[in-house]
């Protein structure tokens, strides 16, 4: 079985899924494809020599019958929209964070696909494939270290734009820890905090940088999440797990050692896409596998989408009121637990 994709907005992203689907993965055709600048359809068609057709809209796209799954890669404020209308119509939807620009665009989407009784919906919450944190997780379950007490990680980048402004810190860059932290430790959030370090001299006027995020669980782990994008010196993503018995730590990224003129050295990333090009394949093609085998998806879900809505609600919160915001959310629906998670083979 080939599924084929019809894919909504072909930016940066959309981009390097199609690449993917077409060139990397197994199962996946894209045939049909939307945006709203005529020019970049035209030019991804080229230059992936697409035989696939062009449509005005995503509407069209999603009611196209040779179109069996929806990539939804647009700007983040639509992927609502294209979703729930790709719900009503029984397809199938990877689409890339955010679910919903707000915890009840979110809700919506939990209640619009309970509706149709089937899971159709994917979240390109992409960590939960890297290697590193599916080994993390695996020692979390077995209990290697006993009970996880506190979590200390770090989200860094090289530099920001004049774009990113200091929402984004969680919109845009916490939003990934908050999605994997919660798979990692299989507890609920409870609050957060927020603290402004000293500003580093790198960062634009507008920007507030660093940000020290301190989330509370209801089992009361306590996790320190440091969000720096204008660290200076390259692309790293760190996570420490203290447990009961013993301490756990992301795996670093694999890189040669050099001795040359007096020093011993490894390179640090720079590109976030290289860090995490592994997971990105390994997600779409579960999403693509886990349909073939079961008729559904098997990655993140919809249920997490809202999980990381609320939260980045009440992380924006506690950032203009310099307090601890409580976060809630309703109870899990039945629909929505015992789902399998990541049935791929790691390589």
């Amino acid at each position: 079985m080939t599924l084929k994709f019809g894919v909504i907005g072909t930016g940066a992203i959309g981009r390097e899924h199609i690449n993917r689907i077409t060139n990397t993965l197994s199962g996946g055709k894209i045939v049909a494809v939307t945006d709203v600048n005529n020019e970049a359809v035209k030019s991804v068609i080229d230059e992936f020599q697409l035989d696939a057709a062009i449509f005005p809209d995503d509407h069209s796209v999603i009611k196209d019958p040779n179109v069996d799954a929806v990539l939804v890669t647009s700007w983040g404020p639509a992927h609502e929209h294209s979703v729930m209308a790709a719900i009503e119509a029984g397809k199938y939807v990877f689409c890339e964070k955010p679910l919903a620009a707000t915890a009840e665009g979110c809700q919506r989407i939990v209640q619009a696909e309970m509706k149709q009784g089937k899971r159709l919906v994917q979240v390109g919450f992409m960590r939960r494939y890297d290697s590193g944190y599916v080994e993390l997780k695996r020692v979390l379950d077995s209990h290697d270290i006993g009970e996880p007490l506190m979590i200390r990680c770090v989200h860094r980048n090289t530099s920001s734009n004049e774009n990113y402004t200091s929402d984004m810190a969680v919109s845009d860059t916490l939003i990934h820890e908050i999605d994997v932290l919660h798979w990692l430790v299989n507890d609920e959030y409870q609050s957060v905090q927020v603290f402004f370090p000293k500003k580093t001299k790198h960062a634009l006027g507008h920007l507030i940088d660093p940000q020290i995020f301190i989330l509370e669980t209801k089992a009361g782990i306590v996790i320190q999440a440091e969000v720096f994008v204008n660290c200076n010196y390259g692309y790293d993503i760190q996570c420490e797990v203290i447990g009961e018995d013993g301490v756990a730590h992301l795996p670093e990224v694999s890189s040669v050692v050099t001795r040359k003129e007096g020093k011993r050295s490894t390179e640090i990333l720079v590109d976030w896409k290289l860090r995490f090009q592994d997971a990105y394949d390994k997600e779409l093609q579960d999403f693509m596998d886990s349909i073939r085998k079961t008729g559904k998806p098997n990655g993140p879900s919809s249920w997490d989408g809202y999980i990381a809505a609320i939260t980045s609600d009440a992380c924006l919160k506690a950032q203009q009121t310099g307090e601890k915001e409580l976060i809630q959310s309703v109870e899990k629906p039945v629909f929505y637990q015992n789902t399998p998670q990541l049935s791929f083979k790691q390589t």
